[in-house]
């Protein structure tokens, strides 16, 4: 992923942050003897303190022969992403058919080491992890080794351990334009009001001079 340094983070609060409310990506995994990687998509929590996401999949799942041979792997996790049209990146001084369309996103990578979690104490600990991340106003049961409802489903899947070894991160959002083009494109996603739209435009005011 190129990454300009008008794109790049501030610091690592700003991916972090972004980071812990956007748990959903791709753990992408090498693959065997050639053949192409493996793409799993899965909810994840990820946590700063730590330097660590968790997860689990299932112990069927067709990539584990592959990260158990190759552990370093990507979480690769992209979101609040717009189409921006041509005309609304137009110089102020030049017609508007010559502006250059171009994408908005918010992009992070962690490089991870991963270790596979099977003991059953281990598993149930981490689900539980999981689980106070999404829910944190509780409302389901807590995972317990041999107790109902879970106890029983935990020989169905292995938990991860993802050590962060590596960052890279990217908030592409109009960082070299003009304040006059920038409050137009502002304008623009205000007014088309898309799937996504919104937290672009709030990416954009908010990294105004970054």
């Amino acid at each position: 992923m190129l990454i300009h340094p008008w794109d790049a983070p501030r610091d690592d609060a700003e991916w972090q942050a972004w980071l812990g409310v956007h748990d959903f990506g791709q753990l992408v995994v090498n693959g065997l003897d050639g053949e192409p990687p493996h793409v799993q998509p899965l909810h994840f929590a990820y946590d700063a303190e730590r330097g660590e996401a968790v997860t689990h999949l299932a112990r069927p799942n067709p990539m584990w022969p592959a990260l158990l041979a190759a552990p370093e792997v990507v979480l690769s996790v992209v979101d609040d992403y717009a189409y921006v049209p041509g005309p609304w990146q137009a110089d102020p001084d030049g017609p508007s058919e010559h502006g250059v369309p171009t994408s908005f996103y918010a992009a992070v990578q962690l490089r991870c080491r991963a270790r596979p979690v099977d003991d059953p104490a281990e598993k149930a600990a981490l689900l539980n992890r999981q689980v106070g991340h999404f829910q944190p106003e509780g409302g389901s049961a807590r995972v317990a080794v041999g107790e109902v409802p879970y106890g029983r489903m935990l020989s169905g899947i292995r938990g991860l351990r993802l050590e962060v070894t590596g960052v890279r991160a990217k908030f592409k959002y109009a960082g070299t334009r003009s304040a006059q083009v920038q409050d137009r494109i502002a304008a623009g996603l205000a007014r088309r009001g898309g799937p996504g739209d919104t937290a672009a435009r709030e990416h954009l005011l908010r990294r105004r001079g970054a």
